[in-house]
């Protein structure tokens, strides 16, 4: 299993392909969810791409929110690879560069609420109450460096 880091330019028409794929049948297909998953911010993000024997089987992209914070989501681990630790590789990856790209910013994430303790045993904490988005229960959890 290896991470890599790559911004949109960086990305072949192959993989690009394979991670809409994956966010699509992880949040769209999966969970239900109808929304608009490629958006704008996927050309101004950073893409943490986890890779097994060739395929996408982890992804999380970062980005810049403001001067305060920036942002880790669209975390996901497809379905036949979760409960082996590599969600917790994934996160470690993807906070180890946003740290790097913006070492003086929070880590802002819109944690879906079942997810919490995941995100609580990474050092986040809650910051604001429950809410609705795409249908599902999120919590706004939040990482500083002094955590």
């Amino acid at each position: 299993m290896k991470f890599d880091a790559k911004r949109f330019d960086e990305l072949d028409n192959k993989t690009l392909h394979d991670i809409f794929l994956l966010r699509s049948e992880v949040f769209v297909v999966e969970q239900e969810c109808v929304y608009q998953d490629i958006d704008r911010k996927d050309l101004e993000s950073i893409h943490i791409i986890g890779i097994k024997k060739k395929n996408i089987i982890a992804y999380s992209r970062i980005m810049s929110l403001n001067n305060e914070f920036c942002s880790i989501g669209r975390v996901l681990v497809k379905k036949e690879f979760r409960n082996q630790g590599i969600g917790i590789k994934l996160m470690k990856k993807s906070i180890k560069e946003a740290t790097k790209e913006f070492n003086n910013r929070k880590i802002k994430i819109a944690a879906q609420e079942y997810l919490k303790k995941f995100y609580t045993n990474l050092g986040f904490k809650q910051s604001g109450i429950w809410y609705w988005l795409d249908s599902i229960p999120h919590i706004d959890m939040i990482l500083t460096r002094n955590d």
